[in-house]
């Protein structure tokens, strides 16, 4: 196996397991025995170690397992350690593809105590694990989901859902909401967010020139009305304001081929009116490659764009790509400007 090396220069980001009873510790374990994620970031896991030890093992990992409870701690970790933290909070027996309420309980400890510490400086970004919404609901999450909580905990009154891959960024104007309801929500002032949340992105990441499209909501982008008309009364005007504002967006455009041409190199992201119509083609066209990210919240946070895929919990089949490529953008998003020196202070660096 390859032998880690750690330094001090690369940005220290915490992972989140996630669920212990989806596919969350087996992803995570697999990606940390591959070199590619110690050369981008130095990981500090928030999880259970009895869990994060047996995969380690069935992977052969060559890394070991240090407890970590204090930035001090994990600062002390050696080249091939992996400092671990439950929290106070360890998981239940793992009983892969079941729910678990006390389980859901764990995440939302481990998710919370991640984003504190990157809020505080502590750690330089975080990387989240699948997790299943009904346990942390029974646990007592008011909330849909990761990217909801974690807005609502760093007080970020608008932010975006996104999907990234090297060929393809897509913005959601809702996330998780039923499509009856995100069908309420076209609105140019979401519209009008979305568009500027995403630009913000695209300059951060330095991309010379990039171009936005908007898509649109109906069939052939309404057909001038004949099939709706929120492409003339809230789509239309939003890009219109943007354009007004120097953002080089364009649209709306018939949803049925805009990510064919995205994926072209016709757009460097595009705008997608509501969840599935952004999350369908790209899970189509790079399953193994998307990468979800937080846009509009005043830390670095990304996580896989699947499950926790209870089916085939246990079974060692998951695939660790999306996990990898997760952490290689979190890592490049936390040196970008915005984020450059979060933490630097942190243990005498």
């Amino acid at each position: 196996m390859p032998q880690h090396n750690v330094t001090p220069q690369r940005p220290l980001l915490a992972m989140t397991m996630g669920d212990s009873n989806g596919i969350g510790p087996e992803i995570l374990a697999q990606a940390l025995a591959r070199p590619e994620p110690w050369q981008y970031c130095r990981p500090w896991i928030l999880g259970d170690t009895t869990v994060m030890e047996a995969e380690l093992r069935r992977v052969n990992a060559a890394c070991t397992l240090l407890r970590a409870d204090t930035p001090e701690e994990a600062g002390q970790a050696a080249e091939g350690q992996l400092p671990i933290t439950d929290c106070g909070m360890p998981a239940p027996a793992r009983k892969p593809g079941n729910l678990d309420v006390a389980v859901g309980a764990c995440v939302l400890t481990w998710i919370r105590q991640a984003t504190q510490w990157a809020m505080d400086g502590v750690v330089d970004g975080i990387v989240t694990g699948p997790i299943n919404k009904e346990a942390i609901h029974l646990a007592g999450s008011p909330f849909q989901g990761h990217t909801d909580f974690i807005a609502d905990m760093t007080g970020a009154p608008e932010y975006k859902m996104c999907l990234f891959t090297d060929s393809m960024r897509i913005v959601h104007i809702t996330g998780h909401l039923s499509l009856r309801d995100a069908l309420d929500e076209v609105k140019q002032d979401r519209i009008v967010q979305s568009i500027r949340i995403g630009y913000e992105a695209l300059q951060r990441m330095g991309l010379a020139a990039p171009k936005i499209a908007v898509a649109g909501l109906n069939p052939h982008a309404g057909e001038a009305g004949r099939f709706g008309r929120e492409e003339i009364e809230e789509i239309q005007p939003a890009v219109e304001t943007c354009q007004a504002e120097g953002i080089p967006c364009s649209g709306p455009y018939p949803p049925d081929t805009l990510f064919g041409r995205m994926r072209a190199g016709d757009f460097d992201m595009v705008i997608a009116m509501y969840h599935d119509q952004g999350h369908i083609p790209l899970k189509l066209i790079a399953m193994d490659e998307g990468v979800n990210v937080t846009l509009g919240i005043p830390i670095v946070r990304t996580s896989v764009d699947h499950g926790t895929a209870f089916d085939i919990a246990g079974k060692g089949i998951a695939r660790e790509d999306s996990l990898c490529q997760a952490v290689r953008f979190a890592a490049q998003l936390a040196g970008l400007p915005r984020y450059a020196g979060v933490g630097a202070q942190r243990n005498g660096e």
